[in-house]
């Protein structure tokens, strides 16, 4: 249980940080100062965090894009989707053990 645990909070810490990144470079209201997001990435992240926290197939699956059933609503869903295809190729640049430890889980996921 403790794993599990252990593995949701870096699921969320990293789409947290993928969020962070997509607003900083994003969006005008972000403060540098404070390292804040602005409204409508903090909501998306705690919407994030949220359905992590929910989510009962954290024991089976390693990310939300390889799991059978999408719990986020739509314009979440699609919001999700923006921030992942603008970040995920920059994570390399800003975040590169994160970058480095995603891929590798992606990896072990596709010799399932």
């Amino acid at each position: 249980m403790r794993d599990i645990e252990k593995k949701r909070k870096k699921e969320q810490y990293v789409v947290d940080e993928m969020i962070r990144l997509y607003c900083r470079k994003n969006h005008k209201e972000y403060n540098r100062k404070t390292d804040q997001m602005c409204p409508v990435c903090r909501e998306l992240s705690d919407y994030a965090k949220l359905r992590s926290g929910k989510c009962p197939f954290m024991e089976e699956k390693t990310f939300c894009s390889n799991c059978k059933v999408h719990c986020y609503r739509p314009e979440m869903r699609e919001k999700i989707r923006q921030v992942m295809r603008f970040s995920g190729p920059r994570m390399m640049f800003y975040h590169p053990l994160l970058a480095v430890w995603h891929v590798m889980c992606s990896i072990k996921e596709k010799k399932k």
